[in-house]
């Protein structure tokens, strides 16, 4: 299981978020990664530039052998952030794949945001990514209003009923991997 997301800024609320999630795919029997902050410093995408650099190639390497994602984006100004969209262009280098792009993968999907209304919008085109990409996002998808919740160091939030869907997000993503080998 991968997850992608947070900020450039170590420690930030959705980077928080991910993490307790992917608690969530762990307490599920998944094996995590996640690919965070400077992790996800990488070239525009460019599909007509073959060359990729490590950084990219280690995103690449690790979306095509996960059997399942969890991908957390902040909400800035009613939109994903352009580091977490950037890194899903990445994605497109596993067209020719035999299981292309995000292809029997399940995806859970969470936006943070400083506000309702931008957290919405988020998760909203975090699905519509999703889906353009093939993949099955879950059931439950995650809205974060920053201005309520807090997420603390310790792996939890100022609001428990916030950590609880995490953490289901991302059982149900690591379900899906499990019923789509069996």
């Amino acid at each position: 299981m991968v997850g992608i997301g947070g900020s450039l800024r170590t420690g930030s609320q959705s980077e928080r978020a991910l993490r307790i999630a992917l608690a969530g795919a762990e307490e599920a029997g998944a094996r995590t990664h996640a690919i965070t902050g400077s992790e996800l410093i990488l070239p525009f995408y460019d599909s007509g530039i073959p060359d990729r650099t490590p950084e990219a190639e280690r995103l690449v390497e690790a979306v095509r052998a996960a059997d399942g994602l969890i991908i957390v984006s902040p909400g800035y100004h009613g939109a994903l952030s352009g580091l977490i969209k950037n890194a899903l262009d990445y994605i497109e280098d596993l067209r020719p794949d035999t299981r292309p792009y995000l292809d029997g993968r399940g995806v859970g999907l969470v936006a943070v945001a400083y506000g309702w209304q931008a957290a919405v919008t988020t998760l909203d085109q975090l699905r519509t990514i999703a889906h353009a990409l093939r993949g099955w996002p879950t059931p439950l998808g995650g809205s974060v209003n920053s201005a309520e919740v807090k997420f603390d160091e310790a792996g939890g939030a100022s609001d428990e009923k916030v950590v609880s869907t995490l953490r289901l997000i991302g059982r149900q993503v690591t379900e899906f991997a499990h019923a789509r080998r069996a």
